[in-house]
C-alpha cells in the first residue's frame, strides 16, 4: 500500500504533521526573499531555499516506512504552476504503484528526444479533423517543414529557445511578411502543445507580445493584391466563347451566381432546391462559415438540368475520376488555354463593378450576393433576412446582361472561338 508523505505543517523546517490541503503557497510568497528552509505547498511538494537563497522544488513521499526525495527543478526554470503539475504527475505514478524517481526520469529522457518535427507532426495529426478546409493540413505541413523550419525540426522541443525561432523567421520577415507571421503563430501553437503534453517547460519563445515584438523589426506594409478581373463590359463576349466542357460549364455557373470557385466545385445535388430555384451552400464551405442561399436564374437551372442527365455521383461538377469533384485548377487552366489574363475569382469583381456602375441595385444587395457582411455587429444582429428575392432580381438582370450579344464591344481575346 502506498502512503504518500503529506506537507509538513508549520514554519520552514518545522516539525512533521500529516495534512491533506494542497496549494498552500502563493505566487507572491514564492517570489519573496525567503529565509533558508523548506516551505510546503501541500501533499509532498515543497519549495526549498538554500542558505545562498537559491530556490528549487522538491517532492517527498514515503513507501514501506522509507522516505524518498526527488528534485523538481529550480524556481528560475519551473514556475509554481509547473511544479504543481509535476507533483500531480508524481502522485499519479505513486497511486498506480510506480516510482516517480525512475518513471519521471524515463519520461524526461523520452521527452528530451522528442524533436520539433515529431511534435509538429503530432499536433497536425490531432488538429486535422477540426480543420474544415483540407488545405490547412497541407499548409501547416509545408510551413513547418524543411522549406522554412529545417533548422528547427531536428532540435529537441525542450531545447528550443528564442534564438532558434529567430533563425527561422529573420530570413523571411521582410521579404515574406505574411508567411513569416503565419510561421511564427504556428510555431507558437506547436510549442504550447508541447508544454501541455509535458514535453517542454518554461515560457514560449515564439510568443509575440512582450517578446519577439521587441526582437524583430517593423515589417514593410504589403501592397494589397487584387485578383485580375475582366472588365464587366467584356464579360458577355467572353461568356459566348465558353463551350459545353465541364470546366466551361462550371465557369458559366460561377459567373451567373457570382460565387467563389471552392463553393462551385464542392457543390452537390443535395444542395439544390429545384422547386424554389435555390442553391444552399453549407457554412462549412463558406469563407465566413455562415450558410449562404443563392438564387438560381433560369440559365443556371438549365446548366444544372443538363448536368443532372449525365451526373456521376454527388458532385455537380465532376472530374475525370468517378465521384470526385472537378479539379480546383480546371477553371484556371481553361482561362490560360483561352489566353485570357484574368483569375477565376476576378469574375466576382466584374459582377460587383457591374452592379455598382450599371444598375440601381443597392450596395447592401450586391454585397449580400457576394456573401459579404455589411454593417456593424448590431446591424447584422437585427438583419434577419438574406434579401433572397431582391437578390434574385439582381441575379436575373446580371444573367440577362451576361448572355446578351457582344455587339461592338472590343475585347482582348486573341481567338474568337469555342474552347473545349
Amino acid at each position: 500500500m502506498i502512503r504518500m508523505h503529506n506537507a509538513i505543517k508549520g514554519r520552514a523546517g518545522g516539525g512533521a504533521e500529516m495534512v491533506g490541503r494542497r496549494h498552500k503557497l502563493k505566487a507572491l510568497q514564492v517570489a519573496a526573499d525567503l529565509a533558508p528552509g523548506r516551505y510546503p505547498d501541500g501533499d509532498g511538494l515543497y519549495l526549498r531555499v538554500t542558505p545562498t537563497r537559491t530556490k528549487s522544488w522538491m517532492f517527498l513521499w514515503k513507501r514501506s516506512g522509507k522516505r524518498y526525495e526527488m528534485g523538481m527543478g529550480r524556481l528560475l526554470d519551473v514556475s509554481l504552476k509547473e511544479a504543481r503539475l509535476k507533483a500531480d504527475e508524481a502522485r499519479a505514478i505513486l497511486l498506480r504503484g510506480g516510482n516517480p524517481l525512475t518513471d519521471m526520469e524515463e519520461r524526461k529522457v523520452a521527452n528530451e528526444m522528442k524533436t520539433f518535427a515529431a511534435v509538429a507532426d503530432d499536433f497536425i495529426s490531432i488538429m486535422k479533423p477540426s480543420w474544415s478546409n483540407p488545405k490547412h493540413a497541407a499548409q501547416w505541413t509545408m510551413t513547418l517543414g524543411d522549406a522554412y523550419c529545417e533548422k528547427l525540426r531536428k532540435v529537441p522541443v525542450q531545447e528550443i529557445d528564442t534564438e532558434h525561432v529567430l533563425q527561422v523567421l529573420t530570413p523571411h520577415w521582410q521579404s515574406k511578411p505574411e508567411t513569416a507571421s503565419r510561421i511564427r503563430g504556428r510555431i507558437e501553437k506547436v510549442l504550447d502543445f508541447a508544454k501541455t503534453k509535458g514535453w517542454r517547460s518554461g515560457d514560449n519563445p515564439a510568443r509575440w507580445n512582450g517578446h519577439l515584438k521587441n526582437a524583430l523589426p517593423t515589417r514593410k506594409r504589403e501592397t494589397v493584391k487584387h485578383h485580375k478581373a475582366l472588365p464587366y463590359q467584356e464579360v458577355p463576349a467572353f461568356y459566348q466563347l465558353l463551350s459545353d466542357a465541364m470546366a466551361a460549364r462550371a465557369l458559366q455557373f460561377l459567373i451567373l451566381t457570382a460565387s467563389r470557385s471552392g463553393e462551385v466545385l464542392g457543390a452537390t445535388w443535395q444542395e439544390i432546391d429545384w422547386e424554389a430555384a435555390v442553391w444552399t451552400v453549407p457554412a462549412v464551405r463558406m469563407k465566413d462559415r455562415e450558410e449562404h442561399r443563392v438564387p438560381l436564374v433560369p440559365t443556371a437551372i438549365a446548366i444544372l438540368k443538363a448536368l443532372y442527365e449525365i451526373r456521376s455521383g454527388d458532385f455537380i461538377f465532376f472530374g475525370q475520376a468517378a465521384k470526385k469533384p472537378l479539379s480546383g485548377m480546371a477553371m484556371g487552366m481553361l482561362l490560360r488555354r483561352m489566353k485570357v489574363d484574368v483569375t477565376v475569382h476576378g469574375f466576382r469583381s466584374s459582377f460587383r463593378d457591374w452592379a455598382g456602375d450599371a444598375t440601381n441595385f443597392s450596395r447592401d444587395i450586391a454585397e449580400a450576393a457576394l456573401a459579404h457582411s455589411v454593417g456593424n455587429k448590431v446591424e447584422l444582429a437585427y438583419r434577419r433576412s438574406d434579401a433572397l428575392e431582391k437578390r434574385r432580381k439582381m441575379m436575373a438582370a446580371w444573367a440577362n446582361y451576361v448572355r446578351k450579344a457582344s455587339g461592338n464591344t472590343i475585347i482582348s481575346f486573341p481567338e474568337q472561338k469555342k474552347i473545349r
